[in-house]
């Protein structure tokens, strides 16, 4: 059975008052990848994951869950 991830990406953008082209140049990404992220249309990679909780500054487990689980209550 395929996991879904889901996100918070968009309510902790606008929580440090950032736009998404603001995101996107901070991990390096186009603003559609934001907006396709925030849309849960497409999940990032490691990568880009570890790099928005760098930027965020939490830990990713606080930004992606999955199957609306964070993954510390898959544990």
């Amino acid at each position: 059975m395929p996991s879904s991830v889901s996100n918070r990406v968009k309510e902790l953008r606008s929580a440090c008052g950032w736009t998404q082209e603001q995101l996107a140049g901070a991990v390096g990404v186009s603003r559609q990848s934001i907006n396709s992220i925030e849309r849960e249309r497409y999940v990032p990679s490691l990568e880009l994951a570890l790099m928005f909780a760098r930027v965020f500054g939490c830990p990713i487990e606080q930004i992606f869950s999955l199957n609306g689980k964070t993954l510390e209550d898959q544990k």
